[in-house]
């Protein structure tokens, strides 16, 4: 049976813009394009020229080989001819090769925010993909609100996207903009759309994940019959976000009850890459991938208990729904407190360090382990840790330096200017090569003062962890009171994108940041010998 093309087109650069915290320069705009458009995607949506220095500025010059390259704007104003609307000349202008409108479906926005008629709106939508045909552009039309407008007005909203289907657009998308419509809705009103005379491969879904359930939506809008599903990259957007193409393609390339009816323009071998174009678009936000993913998660498949990690050894499907590879993840079994055995191992084999089943140094590691998770180490989550210990107690480490002392001074004082200041200065005592060296250093809090202090020099190393930064830092109190036990994880990266994972346990939060701060830069520098970092490096 011929499959049935399905396709995908991204607003990460549009409607993801809208996240609280992300501001895309125009740079930030063409590296993200040129991901998107390798990936596979049919249309990659850049920004509203005309809105902004930025949006006009990327619109110059098309920015896509492969994929459709796609300017959205308003509809033109009521009252005002095409050829006379500057916001839509801006978007016949641009170096698109598709324009998507965005038209208000719903006769309560049309009265509310656009104060005209309803008449005048479909005028608008007519007139406006008209203009985009004539400049030789495709026309989309995404139908805002129009879930919500169908519900209130099913006539209306119906003649809204007819109009523009009936002008030639392409595409007209039915757009869940407040995210509050279920599943079943969706399927409900995707049938009464195409069951009223508009063809089921001229329509888009573009759902909003304010209930937590665009994902689900838009798969069940290809089921109802839809054959073009916007989205972005990681499920970026404002509010609650969009739906994550992230978790869409490999639902649509892996599961039999979409992949056996339909297909997308995204390769077996391009959907090995989706971990990778994940974690790349979070490291150009900046921030650290959520390890809980979809698909493309650090835990994704990771598994904590010992039964489980005894029965992915004799068989990974009975613990997974799709083998990690295709989607460029790997399996992770995962030590801690309830780990047993077949846990370590698996880990240790991952991290290319081997050790005999019956070795006796394996079953202290277990115990050793063991015993510091229940004082309140937590190495599923310190996964640089874990291999350090593993690999001195089973091996042995270099010691690279050795630190003799460390004292950390919090001084609360008024400035010159007569202003209340929190001063940090830190003194660490370091032993490399059999010369001590003393380094004094201040910085904005007593962890980072001793972080700048305990790298300032280490003699040879030092250009070793030049290109080493600490991207995440976090405090967890294990009980209560002033004097409770306090855990501190921190992620550290370096130049080669490697992320990794240290812990530090202590009554005093300084000690135990130490503790973690040492052992991010052993590792660097195992990492650096190829002795340890397999599992950072992936």
């Amino acid at each position: 049976m011929t499959k049935q093309r399905l396709y995908l087109f991204d607003t990460t650069l549009r409607d993801g813009q809208q996240t609280p915290g992300i501001d895309f320069s125009v740079e930030d705009k063409i590296a993200i394009a040129k991901l998107l458009d390798a990936f596979g995607l049919d249309y990659v949506e850049g920004g509203y020229p005309g809105a902004n220095p930025t949006d006009t500025a990327f619109f110059q010059e098309k920015r896509t080989a492969r994929a459709k390259f796609v300017a959205f704007g308003m509809t033109k104003r009521a009252g005002v001819s095409a050829s006379n609307d500057p916001g839509l000349a801006s978007l016949v202008q641009s170096r698109s090769d598709a324009i998507c409108f965005v038209a208000k479906s719903w006769d309560y926005h049309v009265r509310v925010a656009l104060g005209c008629t309803n008449e005048e709106n479909l005028d608008a939508i007519k007139a406006s993909v008209e203009a985009a045909i004539g400049a030789g552009k495709e026309a989309l039309v995404d139908c805002e609100h129009f879930f919500d407008g169908f519900k209130a007005n099913p006539d209306y909203a119906l003649a809204c996207a007819r109009t523009a289907y009936d002008a030639g657009a392409r595409w007209v998308v039915l757009c869940d903009t407040n995210g509050g419509t279920q599943p079943s809705e969706v399927r409900a009103i995707v049938e009464k759309v195409i069951s009223s005379g508009i063809s089921g491969d001229h329509l888009g879904i573009h759902a909003h994940d304010d209930t937590g359930q665009a994902v689900a939506n838009s798969l069940a809008a290809v089921e109802a019959g839809v054959r073009q599903i916007q989205g972005t990259l990681n499920g970026i957007g404002e509010r609650c976000g969009n739906a994550n193409l992230i978790s869409i393609v490999p639902t649509l390339a892996l599961k039999p009850a979409f992949a056996d009816r339909f297909e997308t323009g995204i390769s077996t071998e391009a959907l090995t890459g989706i971990s990778r174009l994940s974690r790349a678009f979070d490291e150009l936000l900046n921030r650290a991938p959520e390890a809980q993913a979809p698909y493309v998660g650090a835990s994704a498949f990771a598994t904590k208990a010992g039964i489980h990690a005894s029965a992915l050894a004799k068989e990974p499907a009975t613990y997974e729904h799709v083998p990690p590879e295709t989607v460029g993840n790997r399996r992770r079994v995962m030590v801690s407190d309830q780990g047993g055995k077949a846990n370590f191992l698996a880990e240790l084999k991952r991290r290319g360090i081997d050790v005999p089943k019956d070795d006796h140094r394996l079953d202290a590691l277990i115990s050793v382990v063991k015993e510091r998770e229940a004082e309140g180490y937590a190495y599923e989550g310190a996964d640089a840790s874990f291999e350090l210990l593993a690999r001195k107690m089973l091996h042995g480490l270099p010691e690279f330096f050795n630190v003799t002392s460390f004292r950390c001074m919090v001084e609360r004082r008024f400035d010159a200017n007569g202003q209340l200041k929190t001063v940090s200065e830190a003194i660490v005592k370091v032993v490399v090569d059999g010369e001590e060296k003393m380094s004094v250093a201040e910085g904005h809090g007593p962890v980072n003062a001793l972080d700048i202090a305990l790298r300032k020099d280490l003699g040879k190393f030092q250009g070793e962890i030049a290109d080493m930064e600490l991207a995440d830092f976090k405090v967890r109190i294990l009980n209560g009171g002033t004097e409770a036990i306090t855990r501190v994880l921190i992620e550290s990266h370096d130049g080669t994108g490697a992320r990794w994972w240290t812990v530090g346990v202590s009554e005093n939060i300084i000690d135990a940041s130490f503790q973690a701060l040492m052992d991010s830069i052993v590792y660097k520098l195992m990492k650096n010998r190829e002795m340890a970092g397999l599992v950072a490096a992936e």
